[in-house]
């Protein structure tokens, strides 16, 4: 069972402050699936009247992020999260509110499993689509997440 939305902002607010001020927000977890939006505004906004490409980061960090934190919670293990790499393509200026969907949770208990039954370390790749409020396309990032259980 996925985590309550209201409980991961509010540890939004006191552990990611940053990405909270400039109006981050998890929407939506499931197992498989999240949704992050955020919204163009002063605080985010870049000199080109869109939104900074880092604020977008954080957003399609946190919908894959928050997926990885929730399944290794519920694990009851100590395990350590860490982004290795990171891609992005951007098609569209980002204005208005983008919503950051990821379905790619699947591909985190095999990962959790197997650090916790060998010891070492994975990694895998998860996406995040960025869509703004006409269904358009404005950027696409990529994060490999690596997990290994702590000693």
């Amino acid at each position: 069972m996925a985590t309550s939305v209201f409980k991961f902002n509010t540890y939004l607010f006191f552990k990611l402050p940053a990405a909270w001020w400039c109006g981050v927000r998890l929407k939506r977890i499931t197992e498989n699936t999240a949704e992050v939006s955020v919204t163009h505004r002063w605080i985010n906004q870049n000199p080109f009247n869109s939104m900074f490409w880092a604020v977008q980061g954080m957003a399609a960090e946190l919908a894959t992020g928050a997926m990885v934190i929730d399944q290794i919670k519920q694990s009851g293990q100590s395990i350590s999260m860490l982004v290795a790499h990171n891609k992005a393509s951007f098609t569209k200026k980002a204005t208005g509110r983008i919503v950051f969907s990821c379905e790619d949770g699947h591909l985190i208990a095999p990962a959790i499993q197997k650090t916790i039954t060998t010891g070492e370390g994975e990694t895998f790749w998860m996406k995040a689509v960025g869509i703004n409020e006409l269904g358009v396309s404005v950027a696409t990032f990529e994060f490999q997440w690596t997990i290994k259980k702590k000693q």
